[in-house]
């Protein structure tokens, strides 16, 4: 139907079809969690579930509870997917984690689902679960070393696993006899559609009930106003020219410092964004495909003006230049196994830093900024099979012109959360001897940066290898506005007597562990807003009552006696 014939539709209409759509793809959310065997999945929600259009696979809706990271990256796999998709019917689901492809990294897998009602395809339902395992080179797929793709698991083009609504037995063969823990994985892949399944059901009642014409001038009024709301925004920022540069601490090959050279303009309404003088590609894992690199630019300008609702629309005024020749633009056979957990959050990152001088009440100084990837995978004695943790944890937030910033938020890139340690300790054989704030860690400020954690985990029977993909750990999350970078990320691995520091601060791989081994983790704290000497008294007696600084830190960072 063209946009002419479209029925017209009113403020309240709209309203109930746009949290419609949304409570679809909020459900396959819950479906999903509730469902997954993986920890990952079922208590850290590394997950999303969203409703793309039929041609292009632009965004419709996507869940509340779903990353923001994969907001834009899924878009673009579900474009790959409609591209390559043949002799369609009800009940396929295609299944693909390319990361050249529209993807992240290896871990992150899609399904892509063909959406029928009265015979046509209105639309697909995709979504992305975090598989714990897919191979490759070490145990969690998080090589810190990795040179190429291979090296960091199994990859899978667009390839139909569930056929008229029966999974082929052959592909799901060949994706299990690929992975460590094939057995856990397969509840997965039966949760991940199932979702779907859930999504067809209640896209199927919603469009029974107010009909397919009124839903589809819905979803085009939704886009419009999206990106006209997103217009609205961004004419607060004055016309002009802005630089934000960030760093990521090495590539866990060649120990130097990757730079993201970030720089905005604004003109004629709209945001245009230049990454192309940022470092050349890297040996290592830290590249960035190009989905994720867009998809990056996109979460920032949604944490910075979180009122615009979430569909294509809301990136129609954002043009992002491919940054060609850079690490930012990864192609085959690049590895990027860090770059959806640690290369977006740089750059957006240097997408806060760029703005904050053009908009310092909306911002604030940098967060963590790190997944604190860690995965340890070995042979579980007490079971006789082999398992694979992975866990990635919080930090501290920026401050920003109002508040101090949040202690031990989950990463910029998503909602999850680190597991229960409860959870962890039953489900593989580890014990956590600490988990509390790392008080202090927090960049000073006149609003103080929120306090990452200390975390220490002993290995309680059998043996173990260890990988970390974490970052901040050479330089903090920066401070704006004069305030002081927050505390750098540390991992110390503690074994026969020694202490191990990774030669990459927080980059490393294969470390063996085993029974009695201690592992311990620091995360970053967030960078502080704003001159320290402009600091509220009565908040540093505060924060000193609570035994978050010593009196004599407190002298240090802010002067006060």
């Amino acid at each position: 139907m063209s946009q002419t014939n479209m029925p017209k539709i009113d403020h309240v209409t709209l309203a109930v079809l746009q949290n419609g759509l949304n409570q679809v793809c909020n459900e396959m959310d819950l479906a999903f969690q509730r469902a997954a065997f993986s920890p990952v999945i079922a208590e850290a929600m590394d997950r999303s579930d969203g409703i793309y259009h039929r041609d292009d696979g632009a965004l419709i809706a996507q869940g509340e509870l779903g990353l923001p990271i994969f907001v834009g990256t899924m878009q673009y796999s579900t474009r790959t997917v409609i591209a390559q998709a043949r002799d369609l019917v009800p009940g396929d689901i295609y299944i693909v984690n390319d990361p050249y492809l529209g993807g992240t990294h290896l871990m992150d897998v899609r399904m892509a689902m063909p959406f029928f009602h009265a015979g046509e395809i209105f639309c697909w339902l995709s979504n992305t679960g975090h598989w714990r395992d897919t191979g490759g080179a070490v145990p969690g797929g998080f090589s810190a070393t990795a040179t190429e793709v291979e090296q960091e698991g199994l990859r899978l083009p667009p390839v139909k696993l569930y056929k008229g609504g029966v999974v082929d037995e052959e592909i799901q063969a060949i994706i299990m006899s690929n992975i460590r823990v094939a057995s856990e994985t397969i509840g997965d892949i039966k949760a991940q559609a199932a979702a779907l399944w859930v999504g067809e059901r209640r896209l199927t009642a919603l469009l029974d009930r107010y009909g397919r014409d009124l839903i589809e001038a819905a979803i085009v009024e939704m886009r419009q106003r999206s990106a006209q709301q997103m217009r609205a925004c961004i004419a607060h920022i004055p016309d002009g020219r802005y630089r934000g540069v960030s760093w990521v601490d090495s590539d866990g090959v060649v120990n130097e410092p990757l730079k993201i050279d970030l720089t905005i303009e604004k003109r004629d309404g709209d945001l245009y964004f230049d990454l192309s003088n940022s470092s050349p590609p890297c040996k290592g894992p830290m590249n960035s495909v190009i989905a994720t690199t867009r998809s990056a630019i996109y979460l920032a300008m949604k944490h910075i003006f979180p009122e615009v609702p979430i569909n294509a629309g809301t990136f129609d005024p954002l043009h992002i230049t491919d940054p060609v020749g850079t690490f930012l633009y990864a192609e085959y056979p690049r590895p990027v196994s860090g770059c959806a957990a640690e290369v977006s959050q740089r750059i957006a990152e240097a997408v806060f830093v760029a703005l904050v001088a053009a908009l310092p009440d909306r911002l604030f100084a940098a967060p963590a900024g790190t997944s604190g990837n860690f995965a340890l995978g070995g042979i579980d004695q007490r079971h006789d099979k082999p398992y694979v943790m992975y866990l990635f944890s919080g930090g501290g937030y920026g401050g920003s012109a109002r508040l101090d910033g949040l202690t031990n938020g989950c990463s910029t890139i998503g909602i999850s959360t680190m597991q229960p340690i409860e959870v962890l300790e039953q489900r593989y054989p580890v014990l956590f001897k600490e988990f509390a704030l790392r008080e202090g860690s927090g960049g000073a400020g006149r609003q103080r940066g929120g306090f990452g954690v200390n975390y220490t985990i002993q290995l309680r029977q059998g043996w173990g290898r260890a990988s970390f993909v974490m970052d901040h750990g050479r330089t903090g999350p920066l401070g704006v506005l004069g305030g002081a970078d927050g505390a750098v990320n540390l991992v110390r691995i503690e074994r026969g007597g020694e202490t191990y520091v990774p030669p990459h601060f927080s980059k490393d791989q294969d470390i063996e562990v085993a029974e009695g081994d201690i592992i311990r983790v620091s995360t970053p704290g967030g960078g502080g807003y704003g001159e320290a000497r402009l600091r509220d008294p009565a908040l540093i007696e505060r924060d000193l009552r609570r035994g978050y600084y010593s009196a004599a830190q407190a002298k240090e960072l802010w002067g006060h006696e």
